[in-house]
């Protein structure tokens, strides 16, 4: 018998297509991070990130200002050092980088964006680690998270709308919030990195942010074959006060997105990471790719899994496709 079902009635036209799309995606869901390097007196490119560059504080604001005529929702702000040391003591100093930049923004801005600061030492160490190290040269999980306290402070009184704990040491939420509170930032939100990856994607983001690293971060980050454990660390992460959690990276993990998104109470965003932007880039620029459609497809993607906000470097330049 001739099929009498026929689901492509709903496919004949643009207009039909768009009346019936179950997924949307808006310039506001997006989030662009941004690299600003000290010592620096015009933009660095990142080789490995076609596009991206580490910002000097005037070209940070032009393009932070640009991000925000195109609709993008918020800003991820990320500090690179000219000097480092074991502590990251770069990170608390009001005079730091990160903590300028983040004045910086917040004057020139106000309120007209979501500012996010990440709240994570490895930019600032000399080993690279996302915390402090103790005699054995491991990750001092509580030391780190007495560090994450002050950091927290610094860049609330800089200015930062939400913070960004991405370290994954345990406990990192509920101290931050209770350090935050204590001073009277009780508005600062918090954006936790509730299931972050071990994932081989990073490796354009540790040039980008000139890491120092040796080694890996397995004893702190998460192994890419569990999905259990993420949802354990999320479930921690809210009990502990997080405002909005996150996955990352995103394109690997649509599966850990999906099971977020289906037992949180509050807002999941997933981190479109350095790896996942340059391989698009690579093969785009190959001619094997179309570079608009990929991206728009991949945004999408994430959007379907569950994402309420994707953080993305495609982020200016996609809302203005999207508008």
């Amino acid at each position: 018998m001739f099929p009498e079902h026929r689901p492509r009635r709903l496919r004949t036209t643009p207009a039909m297509r768009r009346l019936v799309g179950e997924t949307t995606l808006r310039p506001r869901q997006l989030i662009l991070p941004m690299f600003v390097a000290e010592g620096i007196d015009q933009p660095r490119p990142i080789s490995s990130m076609p596009g991206v560059v580490q910002h000097t504080r005037d070209t940070l604001r032009k393009a932070a200002v640009d991000a925000v005529n195109a609709g993008v929702g918020g800003l991820m702000l990320f500090g690179v050092p000219q000097t480092r040391d074991a502590e990251g003591s770069g990170a608390v100093d009001e005079h730091g980088i990160l903590n300028v930049a983040l004045r910086d923004l917040r004057h020139e801005l106000g309120d007209a964006t979501v500012l996010m600061a990440d709240t994570c030492l490895d930019e600032f160490t000399d080993h690279g680690h996302c915390g402090v190290l103790d005699a054995d040269g491991a990750v001092d999980n509580d030391a780190t998270l007495r560090v994450y306290a002050q950091m927290a402070v610094a860049q609330a009184e800089a200015g930062a709308h939400v913070l960004g704990p991405s370290g994954m040491m345990d406990g990192q939420i509920g101290v931050i919030r209770r350090a935050l509170d204590e001073v009277g930032y009780k508005e600062t939100a918090i954006l936790a990195y509730a299931a972050k990856y071990a994932s081989a994607f990073y490796g354009p983001f540790r040039e980008a942010v000139d890491s120092q690293l040796k080694g890996d971060r397995k004893t702190y980050q998460q192994d890419p074959g569990n999905a259990r454990e993420a949802l354990r660390e999320i479930e921690l992460d809210l009990a502990e006060g997080a405002d909005m959690v996150m996955v990352k990276p995103a394109l690997s993990y649509l599966d850990v997105i999906k099971a977020a998104a289906d037992i949180s109470p509050v807002p999941v965003a997933a981190y479109n990471i350095s790896g996942e932007y340059a391989m698009v880039e690579a093969a785009a620029a190959n001619g094997w790719l179309d570079r608009e459609r990929t991206i728009l497809e991949v945004l999408t993607s994430i959007r379907r899994a569950g994402a309420d906000m994707i953080l993305t470097y495609w982020a200016t330049e996609a809302a203005a496709w999207l508008d």
